[in-house]
């Protein structure tokens, strides 16, 4: 295969588009379609080669540098746990390993260099695309939290599938991704919903199941089973502290705590920057508060 470091040197470069060109002909001479020239593809390579090269850098040796010097360095994930190709919902999945644990052997950095996971994950459940989604909403409560958590997929476009949070796929996340808190973003769109389902486990045909399953073909007949919790009438977007919170959903934020079994330290209570609610007491240890007040004050 092609790397991006094969632009630096341009030679090396034209033998493996060649190579490859040599494969995808056979292919297309099969299939009636024209051939590929390899020489014009060199030429397109060649001038981002030109653009891309001086920005070319060993990411992990970079990285090392920066722990080494003590910066604090943060890695984003792009895509759910159960996404994750082994173990994600398969077939329903990416391509990649989307948990934590991708973090180190995408970026090259040894996975005692990662000091904290946050999991980041709604106040409800969303699925893009097919796979199985036993909490789903197929109802005007389904609509209204797609409508007003703007639901749609930030790279496809597609309007995301909602349903009420899923404790057992939760707790599944927070076990294979190691996290230690919850950063728990748009309970605001609940607000004023009235009464609101948790899933706190699954009937598959007599048995009552209390993990998520691994196979997807289980997942899919499985009935979810739900403890209902009140709502909270009050708006969440004037909250500055953890005090501030409706009492309700304080006690909703609970709930889901107990459920998956760990704790939540940040809460997002709306779609602006300043909207974030940090629970301190469980930040302490984890991350350092002084340079989060810092920077929030920036």
């Amino acid at each position: 295969g092609i790397r991006t470091g094969d632009l630096a040197d341009l030679r090396v470069l034209r033998e493996k588009i060649a190579e490859n060109v040599a494969v995808k002909n056979r292919i297309f001479g099969t299939l009636g379609l024209p051939p590929l020239d390899a020489e014009s593809i060199s030429l397109e390579y060649a001038g981002w080669a030109e653009k891309l090269v001086p920005y070319l850098r060993d990411v992990s040796e970079l990285l090392h540098e920066r722990m080494m010097r003590g910066e604090n360095v943060l890695f984003e994930g792009a895509q759910g746990a159960l996404l994750d190709v082994d173990h994600g919902t398969y077939p329903y999945v990416t391509s990649s390993n989307s948990t934590a644990g991708g973090a180190a052997t995408g970026l090259g950095v040894g996975p005692k260099s990662i000091h904290g996971v946050l999991g980041i994950t709604k106040a409800y459940t969303t699925r893009v695309g097919g796979g199985p989604f036993p909490t789903e909403l197929h109802d005007e409560k389904g609509r209204t939290i797609a409508a007003r958590g703007d639901e749609f997929g930030a790279t496809t476009g597609r309007p995301r599938r909602c349903g009420w949070f899923d404790a057992l796929a939760v707790r599944t996340a927070c076990r294979i991704n190691g996290v230690d808190r919850i950063a728990l973003t748009k309970p605001d769109v609940l607000s004023g919903i009235g009464e609101i389902p948790v899933c706190t486990g699954y009937r598959y045909k007599r048995e009552i199941l209390k993990s998520f399953p691994t196979e997807s073909w289980v997942l899919e007949e499985v009935v979810p089973e739900y403890r209902t919790l009140p709502g909270w009438p009050e708006s969440l977007h004037g909250a500055a502290e953890f005090d501030a919170l409706p009492r309700a959903f304080v006690d909703y934020l609970r709930v889901l705590e107990d459920l998956v079994e760990t704790r939540v330290a940040v809460v997002s209570t709306g779609v602006e920057r300043g909207q974030t609610v940090l629970v301190e007491s469980e930040l302490r240890g984890f991350i350092d508060m002084t340079r989060v007040r810092l920077e929030r004050a920036t």
